[in-house]
């Protein structure tokens, strides 16, 4: 354990992204003293996508708060297992149990409007432009334009794969529902906190409050590290 004065924090993304969509906390928490990196991976697997996750704590000294959106709140699921993880934060994310997939736990409530906008070439799923304004509806149109040129298409089956261990189950947790999410239904995202008995919190945001909400997404990262640092 690092004699650091606060905890480090690491970030996991989700589909139709990378690190950069955490570029508006990063450059604050490493200001704040904090030792910060965004996860990159492949979204070619979940095995493959938790284990890039796990190496990334390599490079940072412990105690860890893993923050995943979207998709990567399964990453973080798993990935949080490792003893380095001391808390966890999901930002309008997914967060299976033991039974479930990414996909099966999506699958418990309605469609959401993005996936109107998907599409399949090259074995890989990807976002139409007009999907956009269901994934990043509230930014404006310069940023939602960099949004789809930085997107990252997952392999197709990515989301009916499933991995081990379920960190959720004993690590203290944050959730922030996006109220206006478009991509990932809010009423899962209130569900899953509830299961997880984590410290929720509500924004009316698109599914990027990272984005959109900065300030109130670093608020929750903060809280989650302050209760790391007390014990």
């Amino acid at each position: 354990m690092s004699t650091q004065s606060k905890p480090s924090i690491v970030f996991a993304h989700g589909i139709w992204a990378d690190g950069s969509c955490f570029q508006k906390l990063i450059p604050t928490l490493r200001a704040e003293g904090h030792e910060v990196m965004a996860a990159q991976y492949g979204l070619d697997t979940v095995k493959g996508d938790v284990e890039a996750t796990i190496r990334t704590f390599g490079r940072v000294n412990g105690p860890i708060v893993l923050v995943g959106h979207s998709y990567g709140g399964t990453v973080i699921t798993h990935a949080g297992m490792d003893p380095r993880v001391a808390a966890l934060v999901y930002i309008a994310a997914l967060g299976p149990d033991e039974t479930e997939t990414s996909q099966g736990q999506q699958d418990k409530f309605p469609r959401t409007d993005v996936f109107k906008y998907a599409e399949v070439a090259d074995g890989r799923v990807w976002m139409k432009p007009e999907g956009v304004a269901a994934f990043a509806g509230d930014l404006s149109a310069e940023e939602q334009n960099v949004v789809y040129a930085t997107h990252f298409p997952p392999v197709v089956d990515l989301f009916h794969q499933k991995h081990e261990g379920i960190a959720w189950r004993t690590k203290p947790s944050w959730s922030i529902v996006a109220t206006e999410d478009r991509t990932v239904q809010p009423d899962l995202e209130r569900a899953a906190a509830k299961r997880m008995g984590a410290t929720t919190i509500e924004l009316k945001s698109s599914h990027v409050p990272m984005l959109s909400r900065p300030r109130e997404v670093l608020e929750v990262i903060r809280k989650a590290a302050a209760a790391v640092t007390k014990g």
